[in-house]
């Protein structure tokens, strides 16, 4: 199951529909009623949901995670970590039921994509942070990550890791470069292209092909882009939508270009190195899968602690090396450089986990789909895919 996990079909429309339809919604939960008592002085522990395979494990046993023991050796918290999340809408489902009725989750820290996160900050159900309490934070975070619309400055999120949504190939099979988003149009590729099903993992790129400044794009854009999808699907362009399993699709070489997230990609490449991945030259999305601290969190002061903890270059670099997806802690890279281990040292040269300003500039994060739009746009977008 993808990290950048597909929408449902239910998950887009009705969950986006009932809760934050219009104005202030009916679950929003005021600023003074975010906080609960924090036992973090006396009681030294945290409970982290997290996606899985998104952490460093150890070589001979996979259920130990050496940052965590780390963090938990120097600090004496012991954190209770859950590979629970393994799809946005689900749980936002499993935990929203508390999260509106004001009641605890049970967690003190989560990490859900940036889409889902702006609905949470929307909502009122995330606390601010204490950026008194993240030196490490206010130092080392990516610039280009600091301050997205749906939360500006960053106060009530925090990137755990990023990741770029491109086009990945396999050029020997296809026997040329792929530049332009364009290209995936070409008619050697019919029935050779794979899209994402998800309306937040797939539309931007494709804007972005057709000259779209997607930190603005307007319901016009969206639509042009539904037009243009839906005659390559007409035309048996497209050979599927898909969630993660494009990976098998393009292995295989059943599919010879794709839309793709940069940290499978160089997964993949270890096992196939004629597989590429490319930023198109009209520009490719940036995003982010991000850190919160929901209402009423007994621990907000630890999961703050360990959040800072994950932003000390040393440790982002450990980290880094195992989950291969966009640091967002770029003084990381200075740490890998100096690796005396080869294949370490030459993580920090890849421009897929520390993008290079070349790169960089081709880089934008999306303006969000508001609760307006959502289902109205999750409702054309499905119809074409097929949800």
């Amino acid at each position: 199951m993808s990290r950048r996990s597909l929408l449902r079909a239910f998950g887009a429309g009705a969950a986006g529909a009932t809760l934050a339809g219009c104005g202030v919604p009916a679950a929003y939960v005021r600023p003074a009623d975010r906080a609960g008592r924090d036992f973090s002085a006396t009681d030294h522990t945290l409970r982290f949901a997290n996606w899985p395979l998104y952490i460093d494990t150890d070589d001979e046993d996979e259920s130990k995670r050496p940052t965590l023991d780390t963090f938990t050796e120097r600090t004496g918290i012991s954190v209770r970590y859950t590979e629970e999340i393994n799809d946005n809408d689900e749980f936002f489902g499993k935990i929203s039921p508390a999260l509106m009725n004001h009641q605890q989750t049970g967690r003190d820290l989560i990490v859900i994509s940036d889409w889902m996160a702006a609905r949470f900050v929307r909502l009122g159900w995330v606390q601010e942070m204490d950026r008194t309490e993240q030196p490490n934070v206010a130092k080392y975070l990516d610039p280009q990550l600091r301050s997205p619309a749906f939360d500006q400055g960053r106060t009530h999120s925090v990137p755990w890791q990023s990741g770029i949504t491109g086009i990945a190939y396999n050029r020997k099979k296809l026997g040329r470069e792929i530049k332009h988003t364009s290209d995936l149009w070409a008619a050697d590729l019919r029935g050779k292209v794979t899209l994402l099903s998800g309306l937040d993992e797939s539309f931007a790129l494709l804007m972005q092909g057709n000259g779209v400044d997607i930190t603005r794009w307007t319901r016009d854009d969206f639509y042009t882009t539904c037009d243009q999808v839906e005659k390559l699907v007409k035309g048996k362009h497209i050979r599927r939508f898909t969630g993660n399993d494009y990976i098998k699709d393009l292995s295989t070489g059943d599919v010879l270009a794709c839309q793709a997230y940069s940290g499978d990609v160089i997964q993949l490449q270890a096992d196939n190195p004629e597989i590429e991945f490319v930023v198109p030259e009209e520009g490719a999305e940036l995003w982010a899968e991000s850190l919160m601290i929901p209402n009423l969190a007994r621990h907000k002061r630890n999961a703050e602690k360990l959040i800072d903890y994950y932003y000390e270059p040393e440790v982002a670099a450990e980290l880094a090396t195992w989950v291969n997806y966009v640091c967002p802690v770029p003084a990381a890279r200075e740490v890998l450089a100096s690796a005396k281990d080869e294949e370490t040292a030459a993580l920090a040269e890849d421009p897929l986990i520390f993008p290079d300003d070349a790169m960089r500039r081709r880089l934008a994060i999306a303006r969000d789909i508001t609760s307006e739009e959502r289902t109205e746009f999750a409702k054309k977008w499905n119809s074409i895919v097929g949800l």
